[in-house]
């Protein structure tokens, strides 16, 4: 019984002593921690940027195609107005 608590005794104080980090530990644990996030920000930020980019670069291509089709529906109306200026004077 005597070496059961014994054994119980050394493996409770060894798990103590492994809870127990030095300030320098948990310095060095939170500075990792801090700069992983800094990381995990500057990712969200390029992804974000590029998303915007990317919205960008929609809608301008989507304002140039407008344009186009604005521009052919002109021409369109131009060529009937022709030809019912030609039928007119028959």
């Amino acid at each position: 019984m005597k070496k059961l608590l014994i054994v119980a005794a050394a493996t409770g104080l060894l798990s103590l002593a492994a809870c127990n980090k030095s300030p320098a530990a948990d310095n060095a644990e939170s500075t990792a921690d801090n700069s992983a996030a800094m990381i995990d920000n500057q990712a969200d930020m390029v992804r974000d940027n590029a998303s915007n980019a990317a919205d960008a670069v929609t809608a301008a291509g989507d304002n140039k195609a407008d344009a186009l089709e604005n521009k052919a529906d002109a021409v369109r109306a131009a060529g009937d107005n022709k030809a019912d200026a030609i039928d007119a004077k028959k």
